[in-house]
């Protein structure tokens, strides 16, 4: 996201497509005072999306309801969607204006409310302020609250969306792995010994070295992702070394469980950041025996482990505490 800067107004011209627009959706409507009040909305919801994208946050027009000709015939609208956060209402003014009119039924469903005064030759726009709320059809220009409070504003919208998807990446049928505690012999149910999973005779001898010294600490989990028990069942293993460090680098891999050579081609190894996004995959072929991914989790950090193969797919969510 761009920094935040100081503002308390904005002026610019408004954007050439943004003008078209609002003239083809005017050019639709049966009377000259709806024309009217279609232009101003739709020039001042291109001028707050030029705005805020040139500061860094993601619009979706599309969405919008003020940029349907039906939306925008049948209401009197000037919303712009923001990505993950909601509609912000886009109200026009025309110069000397002393009051924002905000018809009732935009006073609800709304993130804030952006004055925009638009210029007598149409071309020019200012952004004079926003409030979070409205009570009233009339609200006076000079209660408007800075812009540089808006863009606080959607920045803090913006954090509170980012932990709410996180917490909703987590699978709520699954505890976290507290991997921290794996340093202290505290493992969660279903983790195992490596050679219980593999046998002794699968356990490579770069495993054998990381174990043998005590340097690192692994433990495997089966995962089935077959349609039925055991059909196309896999060993996940997650390996940490024991210093207890403000960073600890960790590794992930998958195994066919013993007494087969390889894993089914096609299988998709992907570790999620704390959004629920990829930030790195591995894929098996016709013949891998494994497939290995390594990163470092700073101590507090959520990260999750995803497989998949065909239809099917299995997560587990782990924290560094």
């Amino acid at each position: 996201m761009s920094k935040i800067i100081n503002v308390l107004t904005f002026s610019a011209p408004i954007p050439v497509d943004g003008r078209h627009r609002a003239e083809e959706l005017r050019r639709q409507q049966a009377t000259q005072a709806k024309s009217e009040q279609v232009y101003l909305n739709t020039l001042s919801v291109s001028f707050v999306n030029y705005y805020l994208c040139c500061m860094g946050f993601e619009t979706d027009l599309n969405k919008s309801d003020s940029w349907n000709v039906i939306q925008q015939t049948l209401m009197d609208i000037a919303d712009l969607s923001l990505k993950n956060l909601g509609l912000l209402e886009c109200r026009p003014v025309l110069e000397d204006a002393q009051f924002v009119y905000v018809p009732p039924e935009v006073q609800s469903n709304r993130i804030g409310y952006v004055a925009v005064q638009i210029s007598k030759s149409f071309r020019e726009a200012k952004l004079l302020g926003f409030v979070k709320q409205v009570q009233t059809d009339l609200l006076p220009i000079n209660q408007l609250q800075p812009l540089d409070n808006l863009l606080e504003y959607l920045e803090e919208l913006s954090q509170l969306r980012i932990a709410e998807i996180a917490d909703n990446s987590l699978d709520s049928n699954q505890s976290l792995v507290k991997l921290k505690q794996w340093l202290e012999n505290i493992f969660e149910a279903g983790w195992q010994e490596i050679e219980t999973l593999l046998g002794t005779q699968s356990v490579n001898q770069a495993w054998s070295l990381r174990s043998s010294n005590g340097a690192f600490i692994s433990r495997g989990k089966l995962i089935n992702l077959g349609k039925v028990l055991k059909d196309r069942e896999v060993v996940l293993v997650v390996t940490l070394p024991p210093d207890n460090e403000q960073e600890i680098d960790i590794i992930v891999e998958v195994h066919p469980t013993n007494g087969q050579d390889y894993l089914p081609p096609n299988l998709h190894l992907m570790v999620l950041d704390f959004q629920g996004t990829s930030v790195m995959e591995a894929q098996t072929r016709s013949s891998n025996k494994n497939i290995q991914l390594e990163f470092s989790c700073e101590v507090g950090e959520r990260f999750s482990v995803k497989l998949t193969l065909e239809d099917i797919s299995i997560t587990e969510n782990f924290i560094i505490c």
